[in-house]
């Protein structure tokens, strides 16, 4: 990791605190085997994987939460280049373009500048794993029956961060010489969703054709 990006990772400019795994539960457990199997330096295509007995909505509430955190992350490393100005719709390239919407201020599908789009999105976010009726984080405490749709949700939507990341600011991230560490972070993301089709596949289309170069 360069200097740079050290130094940036150190100020650790996320929007918000990150989400903490109390140590002795079950998922704290989980989030633990999963880093081993990054640190070991296992195959991303096999680290995503369900670990033999575990729980599924256990697995992908662990990893929502992760990428909750390194996408808040990268996404702060870059956001002095992502302006009102220099981003005046949430956007991935001329086909695509992301429109906010939620149960309170806006209620239809609205265009906003990309800045605004990813604060709603962040703070949308924490709000639903905060939520110990979504994320339950006592053992024993059942997952609702909506969790595997909220999940989806919040991947799908933190997805688009890394499309208008790559599309308009990886020139920024390169500068940084933080470019192994978020193509590393997105291969991780791209597998454990497909592995466990927690994305339609219309969702990936504007990261289509990179992906096929950096994954397969």
């Amino acid at each position: 990791m360069s200097l740079a990006l050290k130094q940036v990772f150190n100020k650790d400019r996320t929007f918000r605190p990150k989400r903490k795994f109390e140590p002795g539960t079950q998922r704290f457990e989980l989030h633990k085997k999963a880093q081993a199997s990054l640190n070991a330096g296992l195959d991303l295509k096999l680290a995503v994987q369900l670990p033999h007995g575990e729980d599924l909505n256990d697995w992908v509430a662990v990893h929502v939460v992760d990428f909750f955190n390194r996408i808040n992350l990268i996404y702060g490393t870059i956001s002095d280049s992502c302006t009102d100005q220099t981003c005046p719709v949430m956007s991935g390239g001329p086909k695509y373009e992301y429109r906010w919407q939620d149960e309170h201020k806006y209620k239809r599908p609205t265009a906003l500048p990309a800045p605004k789009y990813m604060s709603l999105l962040m703070d949308w976010i924490e709000v639903q794993i905060n939520n110990e009726n979504i994320f339950p984080t006592n053992v024993g405490t059942p997952f609702p029956k909506s969790f595997m749709q909220v999940a989806k949700k919040i991947l799908s939507r933190l997805f688009r961060v890394f499309v208008h990341v790559y599309i308009h600011h990886f020139d920024r991230v390169s500068q940084m010489g933080a470019e192994a560490h978020v193509n590393t972070c997105y291969k991780h993301f791209f597998y454990f969703v497909t592995e466990l089709n927690l994305i339609d596949n219309k969702e990936l289309e504007p990261l289509k054709e990179m992906t096929s170069r950096m994954c397969h």
